[in-house]
């Protein structure tokens, strides 16, 4: 296989999770495993599969973690020092970005130049500074592979294309969430709890709710115009419900291909592990004969806004994603707390990026100043 040692950004999360059980189906061992607050399972984790240093977001919770492990010959630290030293170790050959949102950013810059391969799960990284990511990973030769579900199934799609020029354009598809069909005022009264039932996919609070707002779907298509270097024209999203088809890529000739499989999150994490080649999986296989009916709908931008919204930041470039990003981080946190309702994540985005002044050609301060700024803007 190639890969002997890795190393996770996020391993108390869904991705996390699911990594650590690939890597140990297929022997793989670990060196470095970070997490923001869990430190009861971050504990279990570092007592199963060993790793050299364990990071945790807080001091308060590192020094807890370092208490548990006290008899473990295992460092522990904290903060962003601590995430950048988790993804650029020597050790690690694969470093897994499973952290959410813009603390991301950082510790896979630092990955990048310490030229490992990265397995992308955090797509705020390349929707806030897509362009700085993608510029670093060609100056230090770094490669990237996707393991969200919808860029792993384009990335499979694109294996055997030599040229780019010969995609017309990339699809990807969205179940919808929980709420597809719904309108706008209908959607006014929905809970916490009403948003967190995806119909597929078992996922972290923040992105079950992006996927419910259809913002997650937004901001996957920042995320694959970066990856693959495409203009917004080529790039497009389907309804699809089932979950079942990932993506697809229409090429120049007229020909389509698709990516399918069972809605498994370790599919895509394994292929992060072992690419170029392809092992058996954990993930039970796709039964064509009782998978049903695979349609396809369109998107509604006008109920769900949010995906509107991240169209309009893309294209109007500079700093206006990081704003569209930092928003709504914010406001998803305040729904989660039961501070704002389900609609008012849409309208605090929209404010954002009304009030928030947009920096063209943005270095990596002027990108974190907007997040800030951002976030300002929807908890003041």
């Amino acid at each position: 296989m190639g890969v002997s040692t890795i190393s996770i950004l996020g391993s108390t999360g869904s991705i996390g999770r699911q990594t650590l059980d690939v890597a140990e189906r297929l022997g793989v061992s670990v060196c470095a495993l970070t997490a923001s607050e869990n430190i009861d399972r971050m504990a279990e984790q570092a007592r199963k599969f060993r790793p050299k240093l364990c990071v945790m977001g807080t001091e308060a919770a590192a020094a807890s973690l370092r208490e548990q492990l006290r008899d473990l010959p295992i460092a522990v630290k904290w903060g962003m020092e601590g995430l950048m030293e988790a993804a650029s170790m020597p050790e690690a050959q694969v470093v897994i970005t499973a952290v959410m949102g813009m603390v991301g950013l950082r510790p896979t810059l630092a990955a990048i130049q310490a030229k490992k391969r990265i397995g992308l799960a955090n797509k705020e990284t390349l929707v806030c500074a897509g362009e700085l990511v993608m510029d670093a990973a060609d100056r230090y030769g770094a490669e990237i592979v996707p393991v969200d579900s919808e860029h792993s199934a384009v990335f499979q799609c694109l294996m055997g294309c030599r040229d780019r020029r010969e995609i017309r354009r990339l699809i990807l598809t969205a179940s919808g969430g929980p709420f597809y069909g719904k309108t706008f005022d209908e959607l006014e009264p929905v809970t916490k709890e009403d948003a967190l039932r995806h119909p597929n996919w078992t996922m972290g609070p923040k992105i079950t709710v992006d996927s419910a707002t259809m913002m997650n779907k937004g901001l996957e298509v920042i995320e694959a115009m970066r990856l693959y270097r495409l203009p917004k024209a080529q790039v497009d999203v389907v309804i699809h419900r089932k979950s079942i088809v990932h993506s697809l890529v229409e090429f120049v000739d007229g020909a389509v291909m698709a990516q399918l499989g069972a809605p498994d999150m370790r599919l895509p994490i394994q292929l992060a592990l072992t690419y170029p080649n392809r092992m058996e999986s954990p993930a039970p296989p796709l039964d064509l004969l009782t998978c049903g009916d695979l349609s396809f709908l369109p998107p509604d931008d006008r109920n769900f806004p949010c995906l509107r919204y991240a169209a309009e930041a893309v294209e109007r470039g500079g700093t206006a994603c990081a704003i569209l990003n930092g928003a709504n981080e914010a406001a998803v946190a305040q729904f989660l707390r039961d501070e704002i309702g389900f609609n008012d994540i849409s309208r605090k985005v929209r404010l954002a990026l009304d009030t928030v002044p947009v920096r063209d050609d943005p270095t990596l301060e002027d990108i974190l100043e907007a997040d800030r700024a951002a976030r300002a803007c929807v908890t003041g």
